[in-house]
């Protein structure tokens, strides 16, 4: 999410997602007003941003009072009430908020708020679901997919690529991914070359499809 020259920002939804923006948003030095319909929330997080108000932001009089519009980027992490994430992402839209990022519990809710004013659709539930099954086969150690199919991923170095260099094992050729560079213990982040020679327990960052990550690391099992 981009908010310019550490703006202050207003997050909508102080459950799991909305608080975690606004923590880190905090963390980066923004000014964070968080707002919640549930009082419980909004106490828990009294202590913690800049400031958060109890209030229902599917009523447009209450974002104005809230001087959302004066607000250039938004989030709304409301994602069990779909009717009150719609309205609140309507308001801001007629409010002319110049960014607004909400969240989105399916496909058809993620069309219904583009529809109504959102610029950036997030889909958390989705994206950690992909995220856990590809770590889950025990071949990568992170994961994080871009929208168009292409992701970063790190790995242990495959077996049948050890102790060659970069160039030598041409997995540019073979697999499609770039090695963007390589961790060993002890040892800071390198970034590859093709004369980077690649050793027993070293740590890859690639990058690539994710057909082409999954086919590079499933080599390991080969070596």
């Amino acid at each position: 999410m981009s908010a310019d020259r550490r703006k202050p920002v207003l997050v909508i939804g102080l459950g799991r997602f909305g608080s975690a923006v606004a923590h880190s948003l905090m963390r980066m030095g923004h000014e964070v007003l968080g707002v919640d319909a549930n009082p419980r929330l909004v106490e828990m997080m009294a202590a913690e941003l800049t400031q958060t108000v109890e209030a229902d932001t599917t009523d447009i009089d209450a974002l104005r009072a809230l001087g959302a519009g004066e607000f250039t980027s938004s989030v709304v992490g409301i994602g069990t009430d779909i009717e009150a994430s719609v309205l609140t992402v309507l308001g801001l839209s007629d409010l002319k908020v110049p960014s607004i990022w909400a969240k989105a519990t399916n496909d058809n809710h993620g069309r219904i708020l583009q529809r109504t004013g959102a610029h950036h659709i997030v889909f958390p539930e989705a994206r950690m679901g992909e995220r856990v099954a590809h770590l889950l086969n025990g071949r990568l150690i992170d994961f994080i997919k871009f929208d168009d199919r292409f992701a970063i991923a790190k790995l242990a170095a495959p077996g049948p690529i050890v102790g060659v260099t970069l160039a030598l094992s041409d997995v540019r050729r073979k697999y499609g991914i770039t090695v963007i560079g390589i961790k060993r213990l002890d040892e800071d982040f390198v970034y590859a070359t093709p004369d980077t020679w690649v050793l027993p327990d070293d740590i890859m960052i690639v990058s690539g499809t994710i057909e082409q990550i999954e086919r590079f690391a499933a080599i390991r099992a080969k070596g």
